[in-house]
């Protein structure tokens, strides 16, 4: 599945903040506390995750539009472009 230009954007910049915080989560499990690094990770991970996983209300109208698209525009099928 690839990524558009906004979504790549949106990745990079939910990186930026995971990442440092996945460093800090993994170090402090290193050091011995394991719930605070536990929960470092998790929301490191959900901070990545998340974005890409829940419908949004910028998704909405967009989905709306190809459905609509979709039921405008109807393909020709294979069979009846070789007449």
């Amino acid at each position: 599945m690839a990524l558009g230009i906004s979504e790549s954007i949106q990745l990079a910049a939910s990186l930026v903040f995971a990442i440092p915080l996945g460093i800090f989560g993994v170090d402090t499990l290193l050091r011995g506390d394991t719930f605070l690094g536990g929960v470092a990770l998790v929301v490191a991970v959900l901070m990545v995750l998340l974005p890409r996983m829940l419908t949004t209300p910028t998704d909405i109208p967009a989905a709306a539009a190809e459905k609509a698209v979709g039921k405008a525009v109807k393909m020709p099928d294979d069979e009846e472009n070789q007449d």
